[in-house]
């Protein structure tokens, strides 16, 4: 609990310094989706997760000038990874949380074209799912909310880079282990540690799409900016 309120204290002044910075400029929503393609770092044996689906993100963006600009906002986020046991191949694992993130970032060229962007994100895990493969047979499932074996907060850094049309190629990484190690059940009457010896910070690679700027269409922005250009 302490660590948890630091970590909120630390990201609430982080938060509040970009909000006072940006005090100027023009403001405007981005409303999108991510398609993210993840690894599960040590341990995994290199198979890539794809979830297309539920990854939705509202961002706030200030563009202080037209080459510097900064954003937050919220996201739903579908992140995972699958894991082979090395005791044994015929057993495969695939782990995925549902996380609330709210990230900070900021945005570096040109504000309404090509850009660079980066940043830190926060994101609490609201939903836990783990399927377990014997010999490529599923065998077994479950899903639960707040769940003690993920930590109750994930820490990560994320940078990339923005075309002109609203798509991105965004990496993401995860400096916070996606177990929670020291999680405890008991088993036929004896206590294990599922996770303690799984060391896996996920990092993934992801294709990300504005759908609406405001309440515009965002590609509807777009045309009517090269039609403006066009003119001059």
């Amino acid at each position: 609990m302490k660590y948890f309120a630091k970590t909120l204290l630390v990201f609430t002044i982080l938060s509040s310094s970009v909000m006072v910075y940006g005090q100027g400029g023009e403001t405007y929503v981005t409303t999108g989706g991510e398609w993210i393609f993840s690894f599960g770092g040590s341990g995994d044996d290199g198979a890539v997760r794809f979830s297309p689906v539920v990854n939705f993100q509202i961002n706030v963006n200030k563009d202080v000038s037209d080459k510097f600009g900064f954003y937050s906002g919220l996201a739903i986020r579908n992140v995972g990874f699958i894991w082979d046991d090395p005791d044994s191949a015929q057993i495969r694992k695939k782990f995925r949380t549902y996380n609330l993130g709210i990230p900070v970032g900021l945005k570096f060229g040109d504000m309404n074209g090509m850009m660079l962007f980066g940043g830190y994100e926060l994101e609490i895990p609201f939903n836990y799912k783990e399927k377990t493969f014997v010999n490529e047979k599923k065998e077994d499932k479950f899903n639960v909310y707040f769940s003690g074996r993920v930590p109750p907060v994930y820490h990560a850094l994320f940078a990339g880079v923005q075309f002109y049309s609203g798509i991105s190629l965004k990496f993401k990484y995860y400096l916070t282990n996606f177990h929670d190690q020291s999680y405890t059940e008991v088993v036929n009457g004896v206590s294990v540690m599922p996770y303690k010896n799984l060391d896996s910070n996920v990092f993934y690679l992801s294709l990300n799409f504005n759908l609406f700027r405001n309440t515009d269409f965002h590609y509807k922005k777009i045309d009517r900016d090269l039609k403006q250009v066009s003119m001059r």
